[in-house]
C-alpha cells in the first residue's frame, strides 16, 4: 500500500503566495500594462535569507534597466524585427554575465520582450516597466521582512552536537581503559551531518541580520568544526594503542571530565593546565626500549598535541567573541 506523503506548507511559500497575489493587485489597481509582470517578480525576489533577497532584487532591477536600454537605442535605430531581437540578446547575455547580473535574464527578457510587442518604446511604457519593477521587487522585500526565528532548532542542533562530542570522549576513555570497545562510531556520522546542518542554519541566521557582520551562533559552529576534525585525528590514535598505555587511567579519566565540561568553555582553562602537567609528566618516563613501546609513545605524544589544539579553540573563541 503506498504511503501518503505529508504534505507541508512553509513559510516561504505563504509570503510568495501573500506577496504574488499583493504585487499584482497593486499593478493591476496602478492601471499598469501587463500587470502580471509584478507578481512574477515578486516570486523570483523572495529567498531564504533578507540578504539573499536584497542581492536578487538589485540584480534583477540592474538588468531590467539594462535590457529598457538596449531596447531604447536597438529597436528605435533599426526597427522591431525578429534580426533586431536576435542583435538584441546576443549584446544583453553577455553583459549580464560581465556585470554579474545573470540572474536578471529572465525578467530582462521578459521586459525587451513586451516592449517588442507594443512596437514602440515611449515615456509612458519606460514608466509603466519600471513601475511594475518597483511594485514586484518592493514587495517581495516588504515580504522578507518576516523571517521565521528559528532560535529553538538551533539550540536544539547545537545540544545534540555537543551531546555526541561528549559520548565519543567517553568511548575514547573506555578503549584507553580497556584496550577494545563495542562502540561502532554512529556518532561519528551523525556529528558530521550535524554540523552540516548547523553551518547552513548559521549562514542563514547571519544573512538575515544585515547590520552585523559576525554572529555568535556561527563562531561556535565554527569552533565545533574545527574541533571535530581533531576528534577525528584522535581517533585512529586511540585505536593504534595496543599496547598498555603509561597513565592510561589518568587519561581517560582526563577525557572522561572533558567529556562532562564539553559545554563550558569556561573550564577549558584548566582542563588545559591539567594536560600540560600530564604531558610534562609523560615525559619524565624512562626512554623506550622496544619498537612498540616507542611507537605507542609516539602516538602518545601526538594525543596530547590534539587534546591541547581541542582545548585551546575555546579560548580563541573567547578572543573572538570579545573583539566582536
Amino acid at each position: 500500500m503506498m504511503m501518503m506523503t505529508k504534505w507541508k506548507i512553509g513559510t516561504r511559500i505563504i509570503k510568495t503566495a501573500v506577496g504574488v497575489a499583493l504585487s499584482v493587485f497593486l499593478a493591476q489597481w496602478a492601471g499598469l500594462q501587463f500587470y502580471t509582470m509584478a507578481g512574477v517578480l515578486t516570486m523570483l525576489c523572495i529567498q531564504v535569507t533578507r540578504k539573499k533577497s536584497l542581492q536578487t532584487s538589485g540584480k534583477r532591477i540592474g538588468a531590467c534597466f539594462l535590457g529598457l536600454l538596449l531596447s531604447f537605442f536597438l529597436f528605435d535605430w533599426i526597427g522591431y524585427h525578429p534580426a533586431t531581437l536576435f542583435l538584441t540578446v546576443i549584446i544583453l547575455l553577455p553583459l549580464l554575465v560581465k556585470l554579474r547580473l545573470q540572474d536578471g535574464v529572465t525578467t530582462s527578457m521578459v521586459v525587451i520582450l513586451q516592449i517588442y510587442t507594443q512596437k514602440e518604446f515611449t515615456i509612458p511604457l519606460f514608466l509603466n516597466e519600471m513601475g511594475l519593477v518597483g511594485i514586484g521587487v518592493g514587495v517581495a522585500l516588504l515580504m522578507n521582512l518576516y523571517m521565521p526565528k528559528r532560535e529553538n532548532q538551533m539550540s536544539a542542533v547545537q545540544q545534540k552536537l555537543e551531546s555526541n562530542f561528549a559520548l565519543i570522549l567517553r568511548e575514547f576513555a573506555v578503549y584507553l581503559r580497556r584496550g577494545e570497545s563495542e562502540w561502532d562510531g554512529r556518532e561519528m556520522l551523525e556529528t558530521a551531518e550535524l554540523l552540516e546542518q548547523m553551518e547552513t542554519m548559521a549562514i542563514q541566521n547571519m544573512e538575515n541580520q544585515l547590520f552585523r557582520k559576525d554572529d555568535d551562533y556561527y563562531r561556535t559552529y565554527s569552533m565545533r568544526a574545527k574541533q571535530f576534525e581533531l576528534l577525528e585525528a584522535m581517533l585512529p590514535i586511540i585505536s593504534s594503542l595496543y599496547e598498555q598505555v603509561p597513565h592510561a587511567e589518568r587519561l581517560a579519566n582526563f577525557l572522561d571530565k572533558l567529556s562532562e565540561q564539553i559545554y563550558d568553555d569556561e573550564h577549558a582553562y584548566v582542563l588545559l593546565e591539567e594536560l600540560r602537567e600530564m604531558r610534562k609528566m609523560h615525559k619524565t618516563q624512562p626512554l623506550p626500549v622496544t619498537r612498540a613501546e616507542f611507537e605507542t609513545r609516539a602516538s602518545l605524544y601526538h594525543l596530547f598535541n590534539e587534546m591541547e589544539h581541542f582545548l585551546m579553540l575555546y579560548r580563541e573563541g573567547k578572543l573572538q567573541q570579545r573583539a566582536v
